[in-house]
């Protein structure tokens, strides 16, 4: 039976329709990674500020280390400190990597200095956008502030997801354990003094399954934002 006009195009229509499905199903199945521009940006020449809620936006951030982790449970206390410590960490802790600068960690890893575009450093769309593992992973985060005076009394104000251990000049100053989602100033530092000039801060953060980022900043004993620094990652 030879088909009529009509039976055609509606035969036409069907596959066309078929295969805008198809598409449509493939697209959800593989969606398209942000690019790195989406949540940062080069870090500039000239020294930056914290923003208007004093949360530190530059970084020399360390392309992931594989640490295998299949469930975020595992991040007890005893456990983050052994698997994050000075000795752990892939290079010559208390000194400022270089951006492009590469070490060796189970493959060759490289320093990026860069300025997040939000207040929270997504860790997870930096590797997923260098095409670098994101889960079970160990993060490394370190950048430099300059404070105007000595400043005393002061709290570092941390949030991560998963956990993180946190340096200041050298210092254990901030621990986030357990299995935790990203909140903001999450933990508080004791007490501690910015020295007038150049302060170091170093940050570790593990993770399992699941996303990943981090935020902090210095508040003074009232709990406001601490704005007045100056952030390089030289």
């Amino acid at each position: 039976m030879t088909p009529t006009a009509q039976q055609l195009v509606r035969a036409v229509l069907g596959a066309a329709a078929i295969a805008g499905l198809a598409m449509s199903a493939s697209a959800q199945q593989s969606p398209a990674v942000p690019p790195l521009t989406a949540f940062f940006q080069p870090a500039a020449d000239a020294p930056t500020t914290p923003d208007a809620d004093g949360f530190i936006r530059r970084w020399l951030l360390l392309e992931p280390v594989v640490k295998p982790n299949p469930t975020n449970t595992v991040f007890t206390g005893s456990y983050v400190r052994a698997a994050l410590n000075p000795g752990t960490f892939p290079g010559q802790f208390g000194t400022v990597p270089r951006d492009g600068q590469t070490v060796e960690a189970g493959g060759t890893l490289r320093w990026h200095a860069l300025d997040s575009r939000l207040w929270d450093v997504k860790l997870f769309n930096f590797a997923q956008a260098l095409g670098k593992p994101k889960y079970g992973v160990v993060f490394w985060a370190v950048t430099v502030i300059d404070s105007p005076r000595e400043m005393r009394n002061v709290r570092m104000a941390v949030g991560s997801n998963a956990a993180s251990i946190w340096w200041l000049n050298g210092e254990e100053t901030a621990t986030l354990f357990d299995d935790r989602r990203m909140v903001m100033d999450d933990v508080l530092s004791d007490r501690v003094t910015l020295k007038k000039g150049r302060n170091l801060v170093y940050g570790a953060v593990i993770n399992g399954p699941g996303l990943s980022d981090f935020c902090l900043r210095f508040v003074d004993e009232d709990g406001r934002p601490i704005r007045d620094l100056r952030i390089d990652v030289k």
